[in-house]
């Protein structure tokens, strides 16, 4: 179930502070009018400042400071209970930052956790966000919390902040009888700004106060308003050279040892242990002021967490998000498409760029592999190298490029006497570029993008498997008006693949469109491809989404629409799991943010969706509704309720004709308490049913655990019970189905089980010296029974094997079915789909920065997983066969030196 929503408030979450010796004082101002966004002007520093958490140089005396915050929470428009004040001083290197956080209980009332860089930590906090450009979109975000943990993030030209970003500064803080301060020196060389000598800032500076649960604001907007660098303040008066010419270069040297619990004896390619080094580079450069080279050689990311285990039964793919720093660092600039909705499920955002294609496990297979005795295929395709461009130019464009190339890749087989090499994975080049402009101050922006892969096909066998060349374009647009209260969003994108018919052939009958399907109503293939064609080399469609909302009030709405059409294909350099769709979404949004008696904010929500496949067939429909309430005490309550009427559905004979789906209720509780304690917990119970008898429940937990100021013991264990009616099994061919196009199409019920616990532990010892570990057992259980076909297609109604159509037999872990018993049909077998699944995953990694920007890595993972033919679960049983299951051990030792030049 997924659960898209807008009704969490932009979040900023770190804070830094400034020197003055004023009494602890409420700020001033009044508490119900908006007032308009506040000045302070940048002071020269005159002489040396530094960075030791104590403002006692003689140019932060002459530095006015911005202070008269509000609070957003928990009294909206109140000001500030605790004073703040922030001041800024530049020279020709740097902007330099004083805060002064007061607390009227002194070093008593501060709140302070260690933790690593960019984690969300529970304390007192200081965020400053710069919009350099100041074309009210631009996020420059720099965070610190009174142990000096440090936070950065950056979005501009409208995107998300990314906290991946990771650039070379300094802070310092101090904790006195006053309060806490903060110091920050940032260099101009990790910032991108026009080059006016003298130039004005968007600036926005927020607090949090932790033991008050208070979070207040330098620029205030209520918070049922649309805020943002629309709204920011100003930072004025800073005289800046243009930026110096500046490179940064990362080389790291990596060494791996690696030990394998159960070697295959007879198979020459199984080791018990191996090992290897490697070395490569990222490096960045500056092209112009604001434009950004950065690339990488030969990169390693052996210190990224491990993806969980999952159990997929459904014909689509898993979505793993990206972790690989050099793909995640900047990925605001490459972002295209997307979706939001107050409240949505069962649909997913338009994307044309999914950075995980790249340096993906190998796709191909050859017809001598899959006859080899043994096989020692790569487990990922080598990324030779990658490059991209990433800024913001002074005319108001954003910019992101990328290009990325993977090497030919080559299994080596053993068959028989035989040994020889077969590809596996051709060589390839990935390309994205996408531009922005904004308008209007930021009310307006419009931009497109361009995608490509191509492939050097020299293997006979690979272009029979693999597209040759596959491109997307796409363009979008956003536009508010009314002071932000109104948006119209949209994004538009074009697909196209080539290459051999075989290759073109997989793409028609893959699960995403199922050209195939007997009983589709054709469409053409001319522009655009709706049409089963065996001889078909090249593929083209369209997609599609635009939502027009009211984005500002209490009361708030929404309509929107996203298309896929039968042909659009995007899955070589995005994620694709569904096309041949037209969606539709409406809900109406209520908020109440102002505290009574009895809560602290509440919302509900209300609406539907529907969905039609291109032949004009309902494949989705749902009623929903929403609630959710903050209490007084800081604990949130939600639920939601979904009920989805019978539809048809297009995917469930996974390729034949259209069968129905049962109506079903789903409903969902969510339960947290207030996160600022040492023990806090969330739960999230749901419950489902169907009117064709099927049941599921699931658990899930969450405790965190922080017995010292430096210590996160987060434990999410979940458990999972589920019940179908029709679970997709096999298909046979059979010439009397004859209602069914000559296939015969076997269902069965299963009941699901599953049991795992995410556990993460992080251990802080200095902000710069993090030990992080992360450990995930899983069981997962399939039982199926009553083998079973649909009496008709596009009815409900299905027949038993054995009680209400022909026999069935099991013998020795495999089913044979008579459809019709005496009749002219044929037997046809399967074998017992029944499965019990245990996997443990995890990693440790000791991360130290012993100097800016320059890293240590100690790596640990570790993998075990098991397997059995049976369907129940036995947690005793299970849990001991996965901790005597053999071990792989992955051990790693990495080190990358920052040079700036």
């Amino acid at each position: 179930m997924h659960r898209a929503t807008s009704i969490i408030a932009f979040a900023a979450f770190f804070l830094s502070t400034s020197a003055a010796a004023n009494p602890v004082h409420a700020q001033n101002g009044d508490s119900k009018s908006t007032p308009p966004p506040p000045n302070v002007t940048a002071a020269p520093a005159t002489g040396h400042v530094g960075i030791d958490g104590v403002l006692n140089e003689p140019a932060w005396l002459s530095a006015p400071a911005a202070s008269d915050f509000r609070q957003s929470q928990p009294d909206e428009g109140e000001p500030a209970t605790q004073r703040t004040e922030v001041r800024f001083l530049f020279d020709g290197e740097a902007i330099y930052v004083g805060a002064r956080m007061y607390d009227e209980l002194g070093s008593a009332g501060v709140v302070s956790r260690l933790a690593r860089r960019d984690a969300d930590v529970e304390s007192d906090l200081l965020v400053i966000t710069f919009d350099t450009f100041h074309d009210h979109l631009g996020q420059t975000q720099f965070s610190v919390n009174p142990a000096g943990v440090k936070g950065d993030a950056i979005g501009q030209g409208g995107s998300w902040p990314d906290p991946s970003w990771d650039p070379v500064w300094e802070a310092a803080t101090t904790v006195d009888s006053l309060g806490w301060i903060a110091e920050l020196k940032i260099p101009f060389s990790q910032l991108r700004f026009p080059r006016d000598s003298v130039q004005a800032w968007g600036m926005q500076l927020v607090r949090t106060v932790n033991r008050l649960n208070e979070r207040s604001q330098w620029t205030f907007w209520p918070v049922n308003e649309s805020g943002g660098p629309a709204r920011y303040g100003h930072l004025e008066a800073l005289a800046i050279h243009a930026s110096p010419s500046k490179a940064e270069v990362l080389p790291y040297v990596v060494g791996r040892a690696s030990t394998f619990g159960a070697p295959d004896l007879e198979n020459p390619f199984d080791r018990s242990r191996e090992s290897a080094y490697r070395f490569g580079a990222d490096f960045k450069y500056l092209l112009t002021s604001n434009l950004t080279l950065t690339g990488t050689v030969n990169p390693d990311f052996g210190q990224v967490e491990v993806d969980p285990a999952v159990v997929n039964l459904s014909a689509f793919e898993t979505y793993f998000p990206e972790r690989r720093p050099f793909f995640v660092e900047g990925r605001g600039y490459l972002g295209f498409g997307g979706l939001n909705c107050f409240f949505c499920s069962n649909v997913s955002g338009l994307s044309l760029f999914y950075s995980r294609r790249i340096g993906r496990s190998p796709q191909g297979s050859s017809n001598a592999w899959d006859a080899g005795d043994y096989a020692d295929v790569p487990g990922n395709t080598t990324i030779v190298g990658a490059a991209k461009i990433t800024g913001r130019t002074s005319g108001g464009w954003s910019v992101g490029i990328l290009n990325a190339v993977t090497s030919r890749e080559h299994a080596r087989v053993i068959h028989g006497a035989d040994q020889f090499d077969t590809e596996v994975e051709p060589l390839t080049n990935y390309f994205a570029g996408r531009v922005k402009k904004d308008m209007k101050d930021g009310n307006v922006v419009v931009g497109g993008m361009l995608t490509s892969v191509y492939r050097d096909l020299a293997d006979p066998q690979l272009a029979t498997q693999l597209n040759r060349h596959a491109e997307g374009i796409g363009a979008d647009a956003s536009i508010w008006w009314a002071d932000r209260k109104y948006r119209l969003w949209t994004h538009w994108a074009v697909s196209q693949i080539a290459g051999d018919s075989s290759a073109l052939l997989r793409a028609q009958r893959s699960s995403a469109r199922y050209f195939q399907r007997p009983d589709r109503k054709h469409g053409g293939n001319g522009l655009f491809s709706d049409r089963f064609d065996e001889s078909l080399t090249s593929m083209r469609g369209f997609a599609g989404y635009a939502r027009l909302s009211k984005e500002s009030g209490d009361w708030r709405w929404e309509v929107s629409a996203n298309l896929r059409s039968p042909g659009f294909e995007a899955n070589d350099m995005a994620f694709l799991t569904r096309a041949d769709y037209l969606w539709m979404n409406a809900n109406v949004f209520r908020r109440w943010t102002k505290p009574t008696s009895w809560y602290r904010r509440m919302h509900f929500v209300t609406g539907g969706q529907q969905q039609f496949n291109f032949d004009g067939d309902r494949t989705d429909l749902q009623m929903q509704a929403a609630y959710g309430l903050q209490t007084l005490s800081y604990w949130w309550f939600d639920t939601f309720f979904i009920h989805r009427p019978s539809v048809l559905d297009d995917r469930l004979t996974r390729g034949g004709p259209i069968a129905r789906r049962a109506s079903s209720n789903y409903w969902y509780v969510s339960v947290s308490s207030d996160s600022r304690k040492n023990i806090s917990f969330w739960t999230g119970p749901s419950y489902s049913w169907t009117a064709d008898g099927s049941r599921s429940f699931s658990v899930n937990l969450g405790l965190t655990f922080r017995p010292a100021s430096y210590i996160n013991l987060d434990l999410s264990p979940r458990l999972s019970h589920s019940e179908s009616a029709a679970q997709y099994v096999t298909a046979a061919d059979d010439p009397t189905a004859v209602e069914f196009y000559g296939r015969r199409y076997v269902f069965a019920d299963i009941e699901r089980k599953s049991v795992s616990m995410n556990t993460r532990l992080n251990i802080t010892f200095t902000p710069t010296l993090t030990l992080e570990v992360f450990a995930q057992p899983f069981i997962a259980t399939g039982r199926y029974s009553q083998f079973k076909e649909f009496a008709q297609p596009r009815r409900l109604e299905k027949r038993v094997y054995g009680s209400e159509l022909g026999r069935i037999f099991s013998f020795e872990g495999e089913y044979t079915v008579d459809p019709d018993h005496t009749g002219p049909a044929e037997q046809f077998s399967f074998s017992d789909p029944d499965f019990n699944v245990r996997s443990l995953r995890g990693n440790a990694v000791l991360r130290w920065e012993f100097q800016p920007g320059s890293t240590l890595f100690l790596v640990w993972t570790q993998s075990r997983s098991a397997a059995a033919d049976v369907g129940t679960m036995d947690f005793g049983r299970d849990l001991g066969a996965l901790f005597d299951a053999p071990a792989d051990n992955v051990f790693l030792v990495k080190v990358n030196y920052w040079l700036g030049m």
